[in-house]
C-alpha cells in the first residue's frame, strides 16, 4: 500500500471522529481499511479524502457508510446455548441475591436485550430485573426503543418463548409492553464508557470486542469486570476470550462465560 494510501485513511478517520464522534483507530485497521476502501471503490472514490465533502453535504450517505462501518448484526436468540445457560442457572443465581441489573453492552437494534428480558420472566417471575442496552449508533438506539423485530430476527427464537414476550404484528413481531417497561436504552461509546464499580450482576458483551485492536480488547475486559459486582457474571461471544481473567479477578463458569470473584 503507498503512503499515499495510509495517509487518507489517517485522515479519514480523524475526519469521521471530528464528524460523529466514531473513532475507527481503536477498530482492527486491516478489517475497517479494506471495508472502508471497498464501499468507496463501488462509488469509484480512490482517495478516502475525497468523500469529506460529500459526508459534510449529504445526510444519506452519511447514513449509508455508517450502516457499512457500524456492526449490526444481531436477532433474537442468537447463540440458543448461551440463553439456554443464563435462563437456567445464571439468572435464578443472580435473583437470590435481589434485582438483577443486567447491561447489554453493544446491544444494536436491542435483539439481546429483549431476549433477556424475556427468559427472565420465565426464570425468575416474581424477580426484579432492569435491563440498559447501550451502542454507539443512535439510530439503532432508537430503533430498540421501539421493540419492533422482522421473521428474519426470530428465526431461531424457540415458539414457546417467543410469544412469551412479543405480539405477532405486520411483517413480524413486537416486544410486549412488560419488556419494554423493564428495558432501557441509551447512546454510548463502549470504548469511551466508565460505568460505576460493582453497577450490573449480569454484563453481555458479545460478538463486539473481535472488531477492536488486543489492547482495546483487553482494557475494555478490565472495564467490565470492574462493573460486575462480586458474583456476577460476564458473557462474551463464542468467538471471543478475555486474556487472563484471573487477573481481571474473573473465573470461567461455562464456556463464555465468566464469573467475578
Amino acid at each position: 500500500m503507498t503512503l499515499a494510501a495510509v495517509d487518507d485513511y489517517v485522515e479519514f478517520c480523524l475526519f469521521l471522529r471530528r464528524l460523529t464522534g466514531i473513532d475507527l483507530t481503536q477498530y482492527k485497521r486491516p478489517q475497517m481499511e479494506r471495508r472502508l476502501r471497498t464501499f468507496y471503490a463501488n462509488k469509484g472514490i480512490t482517495l478516502l479524502t475525497d468523500a469529506f465533502s460529500r459526508l459534510r453535504s449529504d445526510p444519506a450517505h452519511l447514513e449509508e457508510l455508517l450502516d457499512r462501518i457500524t456492526i449490526n448484526v444481531s436477532q433474537l436468540w442468537r447463540n440458543p446455548e448461551q440463553w439456554e445457560i443464563i435462563q437456567t442457572k445464571l439468572l435464578p443465581e443472580l435473583a437470590e441475591h435481589g434485582q438483577v441489573r443486567a447491561w447489554s453492552a453493544g446491544c444494536s437494534y436491542g435483539a439481546e436485550a429483549y431476549t433477556l428480558a424475556t427468559i427472565s420472566h420465565v426464570a425468575i417471575p416474581k424477580g426484579r430485573v432492569s435491563i440498559t442496552g447501550t451502542d454507539i449508533d443512535k439510530r439503532m438506539i432508537e430503533r430498540a426503543r421501539l421493540g419492533l423485530f422482522s421473521d428474519e430476527d426470530a428465526r431461531t427464537a424457540p415458539e414457546a418463548l417467543l410469544k412469551v414476550g412479543f405480539d405477532r404484528v405486520e411483517g413480524g413481531w413486537r416486544a410486549k409492553l412488560k419488556l419494554r417497561t423493564m428495558t432501557r436504552f441509551d447512546t454510548g461509546d463502549l470504548l469511551q464508557m466508565r460505568p460505576q464499580q460493582g453497577a450490573f450482576d449480569l454484563i453481555l458483551c458479545r460478538n463486539t470486542v473481535i472488531y477492536f485492536a488486543e489492547p482495546i480488547r483487553d482494557e475494555l475486559h478490565l472495564r467490565l469486570a470492574d462493573a460486575l459486582r462480586p458474583g456476577g457474571y460476564l458473557v462474551i461471544g463464542s468467538t471471543e476470550r478475555v486474556s487472563s481473567p484471573a487477573a481481571l479477578g474473573l473465573s470461567m463458569k461455562d464456556p463464555f462465560i465468566y464469573r467475578k470473584l
